[in-house]
């Protein structure tokens, strides 16, 4: 990190990455207590949601309050640091904030598009948090509150994670709310498993203003080169009427194959991919969402051995995919929000509806594809109350394609999430997840080791066609707030896994491995530069001697 720039070392460090020490590397005494969410509650004379519309009222004043990193009316954030961060970070503009909202003045009033409001801006990574309200009622309109809580979305800096044994470095200037328009820039340098790179990104989510989002990337390679390309008019809510866009990309690099948790082979990868759609929808109806759409995809991907033959014994099949498709999608407009779940005092939106979706394709010389297959996808998700204390989360997938009558790279994936809310402090969550294959395509390998939750072992460690991953986590959220910046968890787990089945290279199967750990979460509750670092001791009871016993990891990541 610049010594030059106490600022982004107190701020971003502190709130991002790893360490509450000052520069000689004690540990620096906490201040505060836990930051709570703002207190807003909706005015007691005002009528109830299902009144107000019944009685045909229609929105009035909208008053959008974008609100500071931190709130210097309370003494514990008015300090000289704080204000000084506040002053130089550029707060989000009002009209970013209107842009995402679902409703204008004038607009019949309806306390359903006030809550998914809520959750779009939520969704954003510049804002911690998001509260929309009716606050008052006259001659027929509804005055509407939207308060917003900013974060710091500068990230000049060095940055390090490490998983499965290897460790990940980089350095990068990104801003994720350029001059509080929403739009994202980033230039930076990273060094990671397969490669090191240098990234140019710029994405703008709402174009001008509108439901119109663009992102595009170009990645020079130290094994080649990647640009990508992204247009598109999302299903952005419930009611979106119509969606469609276009993706590109055109990827040089080199793949590898591993064998416990080392590279047994590498080939050259040539990949273009193109996809467009154009989907239509009637909007939300008794509780439920129809979604059709059309598109056509190309995935042509040419692979070939690198000049030493030595590293380059196996290459993959060449493939070459063009197709049109058909999709369907259902979705049920149930969701409720929660803390202290998945996220350390955060408002987390869960969503407990139906959620199912299709998607057929027809691959063929006619149109341009090297082969005749059915391209298929399928979804299917749905989650569950279990009194007022348990939820339940299931999930599962199937994809592959039908060639010559038989099923080639099918692969259907289920997983499985409990949580049971101890206390407003303890939280046991219990997560299974089961992936089983069928004549995987050669560069699409199954894999299990300290990447993929098998956290006390190397990274793919190991391969098939086929693993199943067991998680048991016992989870504490503490009251301690260091700074005000970071809030502190703890977590004690048990992971045990498997992977079966015949791989490309590497030895047979060890059977099921075991891992126990402990581990230290800081939530992120003031910048946006990752919502949950981890910092795990993960100790392997099973595996080969060339292993080590303990394996140390930090990652930052969006969940507990």
């Amino acid at each position: 990190m610049d010594a030059r720039a106490p600022l982004f070392a107190m701020v971003l460090l502190a709130a991002g990455r790893l360490c509450f020490a000052d520069g000689a590397g004690n540990v620096l005494p906490s201040i505060g207590s836990r930051a709570q969410r703002e207190d807003l509650p909706r005015p007691t004379d005002l009528p109830s949601d299902a009144q107000l519309e019944a009685a045909q009222a229609r929105i009035g004043k909208i008053i959008i309050d974008p609100r500071a990193i931190f709130d210097t009316t309370q003494p514990a954030d008015d300090t000289r640091l704080f204000r000084l961060a506040n002053r130089l970070h550029i707060r989000t503009r009002q009209q970013t904030i209107a842009s995402q909202l679902l409703f204008r003045d004038g607009d019949p009033y309806k306390g359903r598009l006030l809550q998914e409001s809520e959750r779009i801006l939520r969704n954003t990574r510049y804002l911690n948090d998001a509260w929309i309200r009716p606050i008052a009622y006259h001659d027929g309109l509804v005055d509407i509150e939207v308060v917003t809580r900013d974060v710091w979305t500068l990230n000049p800096g060095f940055n390090v994670g490490r998983a499965g044994g290897k460790t990940t470095s980089g350095f990068k200037v990104e801003e994720l709310n350029l001059l509080g328009r929403g739009e994202q820039l980033r230039v930076g340098r990273k060094s990671e498993v397969d490669r090191d790179s240098t990234i140019f990104r710029f994405a703008d989510p709402q174009l001008w203003g509108s439901w119109w989002g663009m992102d595009a990337q170009y990645s020079d390679n130290s094994d080649g080169k990647t640009q990508e390309f992204t247009l598109e008019h999302p299903f952005f809510s419930l009611d979106t009427r119509w969606a469609g866009g276009i993706d590109l990309k055109n990827d040089r690099r080199v793949d590898a194959l591993y064998n416990l948790g080392e590279i047994a082979d590498q080939y050259r990868v040539r990949e273009k991919a193109f996809s467009t759609y154009l989907g239509f929808s009637r909007g939300l109806s008794n509780g439920w969402v129809r979604r059709w759409s059309a598109g056509f995809t190309v995935d042509d991907s040419q692979f070939s051995a690198l000049p030493d033959p030595l590293i380059s014994t196996f290459v993959p099949s060449n493939r070459k995919l063009q197709y049109p498709w058909l999709g369907f999608e259902l979705l049920q407009d149930d969701y409720r929000t929660a803390r202290n779940r998945d996220q350390i005092e955060r408002t987390e939106d869960v969503p407990l509806g139906w959620r199912a979706s299709v998607k057929l394709g027809f691959a063929s010389p006619t149109f341009g594809a090297d082969r005749s297959a059915v391209v298929m996808a399928a979804a299917l998700g749905k989650g569950f109350d279990i009194g007022s204390h348990q939820s339940l989360m299931l999930d599962s997938s199937l994809g592959g394609r039908l060639e010559s009558g038989s099923l080639t790279n099918a692969l259907a994936s289920f997983a499985t999430r409990y949580y049971w809310k101890q206390s407003s402090r303890r939280l046991l969550y219990l997560g299974l997840s089961t992936d089983i294959g069928s004549d995987l395509d050669a560069d699409k390998p199954l894999t299990l080791g300290g990447d993929s939750g098998l956290r006390g072992y190397p990274l793919r460690y190991q391969g098939g066609e086929g693993r199943w991953l067991f998680t048991i986590e016992q989870r504490l959220f503490s009251n301690w707030y260091p700074f005000r910046l970071a809030n502190v968890g703890g977590a004690v787990f048990f992971d045990a896994g498997q992977a079966w089945g015949t791989a490309p290279v590497g030895t047979a199967s060890k059977g099921m491995l075991k891992d126990v750990g402990v581990g230290l979460r800081l939530g992120n509750s003031r910048s946006a530069l990752g919502n949950v670092i981890h910092l795990d001791l993960a100790f392997p009871l099973d595996g080969d001697s060339t292993i080590d016993r303990m394996q140390f990891l930090i990652e930052t990541r969006r969940t507990f």
